[in-house]
């Protein structure tokens, strides 16, 4: 009898270990990709990584990303469970279009946050518009960034394509350095303002934002309407006037294989806990906003946070 009671307090034990294991996995470990460490990406990520991990009892760690098509890559491949992207570059992801040669469908959406904004920057005040790039050295963003896209599709809107450049391949800091050193004449950054980079570099030299007007701004979003229009607002550089530009949106993405309860408890902590989320873009979190997104399904953790608030979106 002795030894029947031994192997059933055994076999508790045993199934005891395995649910405290399954639960630690469905608290599942989650690596984050941001953006590079001077975008807004990986400011706010590390601050959204922190708050999940501190009050949704899932671990979160925000890393340092390589674009936002190395990010959906990075998801596919299983290195990271969630990620920055840029709305176009995630709907050529799922489309199999642009920089993706076939179509990657191991993602859903999460929420898009906020809006970031195609900004040109430049510390030649000659050069007020896009048209006034021609001839001369641009940083057009990293090779593997939808910043490049971005920067193809300004110029084509301005009659301009790579060939009426110089181009360099450079990531947010690497831009402004460049620029700080008269190495290059412009560059694209898109990113939600105020960007990290921009405002360390409009403390040492006089900096200005190259407006898109009206007329090519519509020129562009009617042959890309993942754009909208945008302005960014003169105080958030310091600057003597508003500066008209386009837009897109900053997704998180999740792998679908991730749990709907986790992305669910993710999903909400960050929306009910807005007001205490430190860092200017929180200001931006609003679960309307978040759902609007229509190119890719959404995963079925953040469909149900959206359904509490009487929202329906799409699911796969």
């Amino acid at each position: 009898m002795k030894k029947v009671l031994a192997i059933l307090l055994a076999l508790v034990m045993v199934f005891s270990f395995a649910a405290c294991g399954n639960k630690g996995a469905d608290a599942a470990k989650i690596t984050f990709a941001t953006g590079g460490a001077q975008g807004t990406y990986y400011a706010y990520g590390t601050v959204l990584a922190e708050y999940v991990s501190d009050k949704a009892g899932v671990s979160v760690t925000a890393i340092t990303g390589n674009g936002s098509k190395t990010n959906v890559e990075d998801l596919d491949g299983g290195d990271v469970q969630m990620a920055f992207c840029q709305s176009d570059v995630m709907s050529y992801a799922y489309d199999g279009t642009n920089l993706f040669d076939k179509k990657v469908g191991s993602f859903s959406v999460m929420a898009a946050l906020y809006m970031e904004q195609v900004q040109i920057v430049t510390c030649n005040p000659d050069i007020k518009t896009v048209a006034d790039l021609k001839g001369k050295t641009v940083s057009v963003g990293a090779q593997g960034s939808g910043t490049y896209f971005n920067a193809v599709d300004c110029l084509s809107a301005y009659g301009l394509t790579m060939a009426d450049i110089t181009p360099k391949y450079l990531d947010f800091g690497s831009s402004t350095e460049e620029l700080k050193d008269n190495k290059i004449d412009a560059a694209f950054v898109v990113a939600g303002a105020p960007t990290t980079s921009i405002t360390e570099l409009s403390t040492s030299k006089k900096a200005y934002l190259v407006s898109i007007d009206a007329e090519h701004a519509d020129k562009l979003i009617a042959s890309n309407p993942y754009y909208s229009k945008n302005v960014i607002a003169k105080d958030a550089y310091g600057l003597d006037s508003d500066t008209a530009t386009v837009a897109v949106a900053a997704m998180v993405l999740v792998r679908d294989d991730l749990s709907e309860d986790v992305v669910y408890n993710i999903t909400k902590t960050i929306f009910d806990g807005k007001a205490n989320i430190q860092h200017a873009k929180a200001a931006d979190l609003d679960p309307k906003f978040a759902s609007s997104v229509t190119a890719v399904p959404f995963h079925k953790g953040a469909a149900k946070f959206y359904s509490e608030k009487g929202i329906t979106v799409k699911t796969k």
